[in-house]
């Protein structure tokens, strides 16, 4: 396993940064990997957690808990990290695409369970495993059946309200409704306009990505994120735009949920959001290497632009207000290019403050 390297120092605001602030933010480099493309990140009482998909070509620990050392430990043992083709994909990861710790405290793991990209998920591969940080052990698996987790299908993203979870399919669009206590999980808006990508493209450094036939690459139901209060979600394809509903829509399984989804937000394409308490979203405009925030009336700012921040996925806001962005430079995966790399090594996890002092 190669090293993670911890607690680097500060880059410099001037080094390449554009700013609407007044106040120049800090971008601090907390860990680069040689190993790992991790495109998602959470905290835990100073402790960093951090996934990359399989399909990346990422190695090592499909989850990792960084420690002081500088190594990347699996999480939350060697055998949850220990799948390999012919193995039993039901108690291990297969494919982790996703982090999000829920309001209380749990950590919530998607495992897409396709070691492919675009692959049908193996059987009991689609899953969702919960972890108590407090013990750090697995406390429940939830498991997708075939109608939920689709061929072709890309579990991609959880929110939790309460005692249901939402999550976005990037592969077959809609969006699933999983109740945490019973564990049943159901579709909603298969299909939907507002699920589905348009013929927009995905703008990354001048260059439109290309899937691995070779068109513009289409990414479905990706980015979502809850009001504060849990009234509204918020979602839409990669490359926008973003449409609302009210989740007591989502949550009766009797309603039409397609006949209350409402418009939102025109974004452009995003890497991952974080919704802050007072309703902010902070979202990564890719065709800028960019950390943008539309405050709640709709006002959009740039709050940096850097180029080393190619392509930064699942920004995690943590309680002071910092925001932390994985740099997994997913446009120049090998699958992208014709089976050749194009990753800038090292992969790169950044902290953003402001003058040393968290974001607000």
């Amino acid at each position: 396993m190669k090293k993670i390297m911890l607690g680097a120092a500060p880059l410099a605001a001037s080094a390449g940064l554009a700013t609407a602030q007044t106040n120049a933010p800090t971008l601090s480099l907390v860990a680069e990997s040689q190993a790992m493309i991790w495109n998602a990140v959470t905290l835990d009482r100073g402790r960093i957690f951090v996934s990359g998909p399989r399909w990346t070509g990422s190695r090592g620990p499909q989850l990792a808990l960084l420690d002081g050392k500088g190594r990347a430990a699996p999480f939350p043992d060697v055998a949850w990290n220990d799948w390999s083709p012919g193995k039993d994909p039901a108690s291990t990861f297969v494919d982790v695409n996703a982090l999000h710790r829920a309001p209380n405290g749990d950590l919530f793991v998607v495992d897409t369970g396709s070691p492919t990209f675009g692959g049908a998920p193996l059987p009991n591969g689609a899953k969702v495993v919960r972890i108590d940080l407090g013990t750090d052990k697995v406390i429940r698996i939830y498991r997708f059946a075939a109608d939920v987790a689709l061929p072709g299908g890309y579990i991609d993203d959880i929110r939790i309200h309460g005692d249901t979870a939402y999550l976005t399919d990037a592969g077959r669009p809609g969006l699933i409704v999983l109740d945490l206590k019973t564990g049943n999980a159901r579709r909603v808006l298969s299909g939907a306009p507002s699920v589905t990508a348009s013929n927009r493209p995905i703008v990354v450094a001048g260059e439109v990505v290309l899937a691995p036939d070779g068109k513009p690459l289409k990414v479905h139901s990706d980015p979502m994120e809850l009001s504060p209060d849990g009234r509204y979600l918020y979602f839409g394809p990669l490359n926008g735009p973003w449409s609302r509903i009210e989740t007591q829509w989502l949550d009766d399984p009797r309603a039409n949920s397609a006949d209350h989804v409402e418009p939102w937000a025109e974004l452009p394409p995003v890497g991952g959001t974080a919704m802050a308490p007072n309703g902010d979203l902070y979202f990564t405009d890719l065709a800028e290497n960019a950390v943008k925030r539309r405050t709640f009336d709709g006002h959009i700012q740039t709050i940096v632009s850097d180029p080393r921040l190619h392509w930064v996925d699942a920004p995690y806001l943590d309680s002071e207000g910092s925001l932390w962005l994985p740099v997994p430079q997913l446009d120049r995966i090998g699958i992208f290019h014709g089976g050749r790399s194009k990753i800038a090594w090292p992969t790169q996890l950044f902290r953003l403050t402001f003058n040393g002092t968290p974001t607000k």
